[in-house]
C-alpha cells in the first residue's frame, strides 16, 4: 500500500476521537478525504484499538446500511467486532467513506449516536450540498465537521518529502539560496496546485491528465448528476469563464449573458459549485453585516492547477497574478477558514484584495506577484479608518521593501 501522509487537520480530528460526537469530512473529491481516514484509522490501529472501514461506493455496503442500524450491528456481530459479552464494552471505531450515497444518513447516525454509544463514526462526504440536504435537524450537536480542502504549502513540502524546518517558513531573513529553494517550490505549489495525487505525479504530462480526469468525472460528473444539468455545455462553459475570472468580482448578469443562462441558473449553479468545494464567493468587509450581504462577491477557486486547466486547458510555465491571488487566497483559507476573510472596496474604486477577520483581529493583507507594484494609497486609508496598525503585502518577485512585506510561506 502507498504511503500515507499526515495531514495538518490530523491534529484537530484527534482532539474529538473520544467523544460521543459523530467527525464529519466534508470535501470535493480526491482531495485526501480517504487518505485522512486511513490515517486516523491506523494511528487508532497502533493504539490497538478496534476499527472498521466502509466504502460506500462499494453499493453492498449501501444497501447494508440502508436496510437499517439492526442489519448493520448484526453485520458487524458477523463480523466478530460485536459481542453479546455485556462485560466487554469496547469502543468501537467505524469509518464510512462517502455517507452521502445513503438513502437516509440522518437517521442512521442519529439512531447510532443515541443507541450504539461504543460505536464511534467517523464520515466522509464530497458534497456539503448533498449532505446538508440529507441531513436533517435531528443530527444538530452530534456531528462536528472538519472541511478538507487541497494540500497548504507546508504540507505541499512533506509530500515531495524534502526536509525543510517548519520555522524557516516563518523567518523574515533568509539566505539566499533557502529563499532560491523556497521560491521555486512555492511555484511549483501555484503551478501544479495541491491535489494530493497531482504533486505526487513524476510528470507535467500526468499532472495534466489526471487533473483533466478530476474535472471529467468528478466536477463536471458529479455536479452535472447532482444538479440534474440539462444544459451540459453551457454549465461547462460557465465553469470556464469562472476560471479565467478567480480573483475578480463576480457580475451573475455578465455571466448568465455569456454562457446563455438565466440569472437564476446561473446563481444555483455557483450555489452548487461553492458547496462541492470548486469555487468560493468572498464578501466583501463591512462592519454593517446587512449592507455587507449585498454587496458583490469575489470569485476564487479553490485550486490553481484545477483553475488554470479549466481556463487555459494546460498548466503553465509561469506565474500569472490572479493564479497568485488565488493561491494566496487558498494559503489564507487553510490556516483561518474560509469564513473569515474577505474583500474591501469603496465606491471610488480603492480596493485591498483581503481582509482577515480572525479572533477579533482585522488585518488587511494586498497581493503582488512583484513587490515592486504595490501601491500604499488603499492600505493607508483603510488602516487609518479602522485604527489599525498593522498590514501584509503578499508577494514572490522582487525585494521585500520593508517589515509589512512577506513571502507567501510566511503568512
Amino acid at each position: 500500500m502507498e504511503q500515507i501522509f499526515k495531514r495538518k487537520i490530523f491534529d484537530q480530528i484527534i482532539k474529538f476521537i473520544n467523544t460521543d460526537d459523530i467527525l464529519v469530512l466534508h470535501g470535493s473529491r480526491q482531495v485526501g478525504k480517504t487518505s485522512i481516514l486511513y490515517y486516523v484509522k491506523n494511528f487508532l490501529e497502533e493504539k490497538k484499538f478496534i476499527t472498521y472501514y466502509i466504502d460506500l461506493e462499494d453499493s453492498r455496503f449501501v444497501k447494508i446500511l440502508d436496510e437499517g442500524v439492526d442489519n448493520f450491528v448484526n453485520f458487524l456481530e458477523e463480523k466478530g467486532l460485536i459481542t453479546n459479552d455485556k462485560k466487554r464494552k469496547d469502543k468501537i471505531y467505524i469509518f464510512i467513506d462517502e455517507i452521502q450515497y445513503l438513502k437516509n444518513p440522518s437517521s442512521f447516525l442519529k439512531i447510532i449516536a443515541d443507541h450504539h454509544k461504543n460505536l464511534k463514526l467517523i464520515v466522509s462526504g464530497s458534497s456539503s450540498f448533498e449532505i446538508k440536504n440529507k441531513f436533517k435537524d435531528s443530527l444538530v450537536g452530534r456531528t462536528l465537521n472538519f472541511e478538507i480542502f487541497p494540500l497548504s504549502f507546508e504540507e505541499f513540502i512533506e509530500f515531495k518529502k524534502i526536509k525543510i524546518d517548519r520555522k524557516i517558513l516563518k523567518q523574515k531573513t533568509l539566505t539566499s539560496k533557502t529563499l532560491d529553494d523556497l521560491k521555486n517550490l512555492f511555484k511549483e505549489f501555484i503551478l501544479y496546485g495541491g491535489y494530493p495525487k497531482i504533486i505526487l505525479s513524476k510528470n507535467l504530462e500526468l499532472k495534466e491528465k489526471y487533473l483533466q480526469q478530476i474535472i471529467d468525472t468528478y466536477l463536471k460528473k458529479d455536479i452535472r448528476d447532482l444538479a440534474n444539468i440539462k444544459e451540459v455545455d453551457k454549465f461547462n462553459k460557465l465553469l470556464e469563464v469562472l476560471a479565467s475570472q478567480s480573483g475578480n468580482m463576480l457580475n451573475v448578469l455578465e455571466l448568465a449573458n455569456t454562457c446563455k443562462l438565466n440569472k437564476q441558473t446561473v446563481e444555483h449553479y455557483l450555489f452548487l459549485l461553492e458547496n462541492t468545494y470548486i469555487i468560493k464567493l468572498v464578501r466583501p468587509y463591512n462592519k454593517n453585516i446587512r449592507s455587507e450581504l449585498f454587496k458583490t462577491p469575489k470569485v476564487y477557486f479553490y485550486d490553481t492547477g484545477l483553475l488554470q486547466m479549466l481556463w487555459l486547458k494546460n498548466l503553465q510555465k509561469e506565474i500569472i497574478g490572479n493564479v497568485f491571488e488565488t493561491a494566496v487566497f487558498n494559503e489564507l483559507v487553510k490556516k483561518y477558514g474560509k469564513n473569515n476573510i474577505f474583500y474591501w472596496r469603496t465606491m471610488d474604486k480603492k480596493e485591498i484584495d483581503f481582509i482577515l477577520n480572525f479572533k477579533n483581529i482585522v488585518l488587511p493583507i494586498e497581493v503582488k506577484l512583484n513587490f515592486f507594484n504595490f501601491n500604499p494609497t488603499s492600505i493607508n486609508y483603510f488602516i487609518k479608518k479602522y485604527n489599525l496598525k498593522n498590514y501584509k503585502v503578499v508577494g514572490f518577485e522582487g525585494e521585500p521593501k520593508n517589515k509589512f512585506h512577506y513571502y507567501p510561506w510566511q503568512n
